[in-house]
């Protein structure tokens, strides 16, 4: 197994003048599963492409292990890479896809015969063998793209949105059978996805890029409960951060009615009259009827999810109209058209710089 090293990586198409990736910095550890996330044309895919040797790298460099690889082919680096469309020959049983890359590389018979019956038990294969991808359902090609991936015993896998053809039932068992599978093997894993759900379930650390810059790479955890950023605070987390511009205030932020405790050194760190506070669905507290804490909210939909629940509103701040999102138990359901009075639970709140989108408090 080896690490992965990016080392100011970057990627500049020709005729554009602004990097598809720029000055890429993380280190990935031996054995390692590495998420890759963001939204459309952020540079994952490239950045992971660089690393596969499919993309040239324009400055810095790449490293697997000790090795440089910046400038090798693609056959030198020994990678494995897991495509979004599976790339299988229909003409092949699946025996002959997931070792056919070993009967390239001149490897006999017997040992293909071996390496392949032992990744199809791995991969809950072995009665499909005999048959043609036509034959298989979405998962089970995607299964056998693994384990065509398997099979070479690489130092890395690459793993390119490998889950986007399958159904929603599909993908969450597939995406879970794939985070073990990597575990068990402890081969270090670079994954690249849109589905920043995907990204926090699977991954032991979860890069996060914008605009081709590397914006936090972290735990699932530490990414979730301190976004760096007011863009990792919007884009991790289903349903998303509330983010709120709100003025400043003794002891804190004023929201709605209230006053809303806040780090004394987070205020300190910004000259801003206002700041953006992030508050997560369920870090609302609803107050009763009566109540005229915090905000107002006036329920326009209800997604029931069983447990409980999501209120999508809006309420008054500042003057402006501003859409919320609350938690609530899946009993305590409110009506649409229906008024909650929500409260930012205390010590729960994030608060960012409204000018730079920096993360103020710990």
């Amino acid at each position: 197994m080896a690490t992965v090293t990016f080392d100011k990586a970057t990627r500049i198409y020709p005729g554009s003048d602004k990097p598809a990736v720029d000055a890429l910095d993380i280190e990935i550890a031996d054995g390692e599963f590495l998420v890759l996330v963001g939204p459309s044309g952020c540079g994952k895919s490239t950045s992971l492409r660089m690393l596969a040797g499919l993309e040239d790298v324009n400055g810095g460099a790449i490293r697997i292990g000790d090795r440089d690889v910046t400038h090798l082919p693609p056959k030198d680096r020994d990678i494995a890479m897991v495509f979004q469309n599976y790339a299988l020959y229909p003409h092949m049983t699946v025996a002959d896809n997931m070792g056919f890359a070993l009967k390239i590389a001149g490897v006999n018979k017997a040992e293909i015969r071996q390496k392949v019956e032992e990744a199809a038990k791995i991969l809950d294969l072995t009665e499909y063998l005999d048959r043609k991808p036509k034959a298989l359902s979405g998962g089970q090609r995607q299964r056998v793209a693994m384990g065509r991936a398997i099979v070479r015993e690489p130092q890395v896998f690459l793993m390119d949105e490998p889950l986007s053809n399958l159904d929603a039932k599909l993908r969450v068992s597939t995406r879970t059978q794939i985070a073990s599978l990597q575990r068990r093997l402890g081969i270090t894993t670079v994954y690249v996805t849109h589905d920043q759900v995907e990204a926090l379930t699977m991954g032991d650390r979860v890069a996060v890029l914008k605009d081709g810059l590397l914006q936090q790479v972290d735990s699932p955890r530490k990414m979730y409960d301190k976004p760096a950023n007011l863009f990792v605070a919007g884009f991790i987390g289903s349903p998303a951060m509330n983010l709120i511009e709100v003025p400043v205030t003794d002891g804190g932020v004023k929201f709605g009615n209230s006053v809303v405790p806040v780090q004394r050194d987070a205020l300190s760190a910004t000259s801003d009259k206002t700041v953006t506070v992030g508050v997560r669905p369920e870090h609302f507290d609803v107050a009763g009827p009566d109540s005229d804490l915090g905000v107002a909210v006036t329920v326009n939909v209800v997604e029931e999810l069983g447990s409980d629940a999501f209120v999508y509103g809006t309420a008054s701040l500042g003057g402006e109209s501003k859409d919320l999102v609350v938690r609530v138990g899946g009993r305590e359901v409110p009506e649409k058209g229906s008024t909650l009075h929500v409260v930012p639970r205390a010590g729960e709140t994030h608060v960012f710089s409204t000018s730079t989108g920096v993360r103020l408090s710990d």
